[in-house]
């Protein structure tokens, strides 16, 4: 019997790699993606020395055409996925003043559009076997943001949005959708310890009660 596929696009050393050990650790094949070939080709070979079944595919998630290309590889060569992580995002320092249409575009294309571009790879088949999640990675900036990060507390408002939205409209229909909206700097051994972190994505996905999972540490 065949493994089912989990995608993670945005995969990346932190959040991302514990997140593909969590699940491949738990019976999914994982299949990383991002930009970097490099990259991607060192995490792949750490998790099958795990034991972990895990392939990868470039993907750019500023480009939908990047998606829709890497999407329809992955359904080729490894099957139609069952589970997609969204973890891509843009990390600058950016004053609202210092705002322009171009910089604001560029980072809403990956923070926000790479995700909705993402989901609609996948839906139809989750459709139509009403069944399957969909998990997306938040940033405390939705809730508190911050004027030196701007551009990137705009697009985590909205990309918490659009998950929180369309998890209400597909909730009916068999899909979950989650988010897990990390309020600190990932780190090992801290509170924001990644491999903790990648815990909250597997209960979302194995308990599908709760949508959103905050990770703020107690003041």
């Amino acid at each position: 019997m065949s493994k089912k596929v989990a995608v993670i696009v945005g995969a990346g050393p932190g959040v991302s790699l514990h997140v593909a050990r969590k699940f491949g650790q738990n019976g999914f094949h994982v299949v990383l993606a991002a930009r970097s070939e490099t990259a991607l080709e060192q995490f792949v070979s750490q998790l099958r020395n795990e034991g972990i079944t895990a392939d990868y595919t470039i993907v750019d998630a500023g480009s939908p055409a990047s998606i829709e290309s890497g999407f329809q590889t992955i359904k080729e060569q490894y099957g139609s996925p069952e589970l997609l992580i969204y973890n891509a995002a843009i990390i600058e320092a950016l004053q609202p003043s210092s705002l322009t249409n171009e910089t604001l575009t560029r980072h809403l294309q990956v923070d926000v559009i790479g995700a909705v571009e993402s989901v609609r790879q996948v839906l139809p088949d989750l459709l139509e076997k009403q069944s399957g999640t969909i998990l997306i990675t938040g940033g405390g900036l939705s809730l508190f943001p911050a004027a030196s990060y701007s551009a990137l507390s705009i697009g985590k408002a909205a990309v918490r949005n659009y998950a929180l939205t369309l998890s209400e409209e597909l909730k009916p229909k068999g899909i979950f959708v989650g988010t897990v909206t990390i309020a600190g700097s990932v780190k090992p051994n801290t509170y924001y310890d990644p491999a903790v972190i990648a815990d909250a994505y597997w209960k979302l996905h194995v308990e599908r009660k709760e949508h959103e999972i905050l990770f703020r540490q107690p003041s």
